[in-house]
């Protein structure tokens, strides 16, 4: 009796389709970075703990790095970071940076730490990676509001410096695997980021 219902469970596994099948992979793999971390998972382990099998992982991600880089990106995408408007950028970049610091916790930074080797074969890198899961509208908008406000200017902000706050942040996280400190949240803000976008007296 027990072993006709593994069948018919894992009958009805194999019958999923569709996004139905991608949430249960993306729910085995996290439960699987849960329990053994990143070096300790692989496509048959999550395959097995979703009722599936490697060759349908490996047609939908074709590594261990892609596959846990699209768990990260929905991790992400179900925790998302706003910013409501308070007032002045340094205080809406502070308070971007302490939520992004909440949200990384150290076992999901031990998580990309450990993914480096894998990035490097697929010719890819850490800032591929972060770049694919990161908070670069919300700036985005934060410093639309600060050109609104008149309180930066339009003309010094590129690409570069506005991806400059996350940037250092998550390179001291990486380095660290440790959250964000205050005061490395204020030199981040106020004597780095800020010098470089604030007005020129007229």
């Amino acid at each position: 009796m027990v072993h006709l219902i593994g069948v018919m469970m894992n009958s009805k596994a194999r019958r999923r389709r569709g996004a139905d099948l991608d949430e249960a992979i993306l729910d085995a793999t996290w439960e699987e970075l849960a329990d053994k971390g990143y070096l300790g998972l692989t496509l048959e382990t999550v395959a097995k703990r979703a009722g599936t099998s490697r060759p349908v992982l490996h047609r939908r991600w074709e590594s261990r790095g892609e596959l846990v880089t699209a768990a990260l990106a929905r991790h992400v995408a179900r925790n998302p970071i706003s910013v409501p408007d308070q007032g002045s950028v340094r205080d809406e970049m502070i308070l971007l940076l302490q939520r992004l610091s909440d949200r990384a916790r150290p076992e999901l930074l031990r998580i990309v730490f450990d993914m480096r080797e894998d990035l490097l074969e697929a010719r890819s890198n850490l800032a591929d990676l972060t770049g694919r899961i990161g908070e670069r509208g919300v700036v985005t908008d934060i410093l639309v509001r600060g050109v609104e406000r008149r309180e930066i200017d339009a003309a010094r902000i590129t690409p570069r410096i506005a991806s400059l706050p996350i940037d250092l942040a998550r390179h001291d996280m990486l380095m660290t695997l440790q959250p964000l400190s205050s005061s490395s949240i204020h030199e981040i803000v106020d004597e780095i980021f800020l010098p470089l976008i604030a007005r020129t007296p007229s």
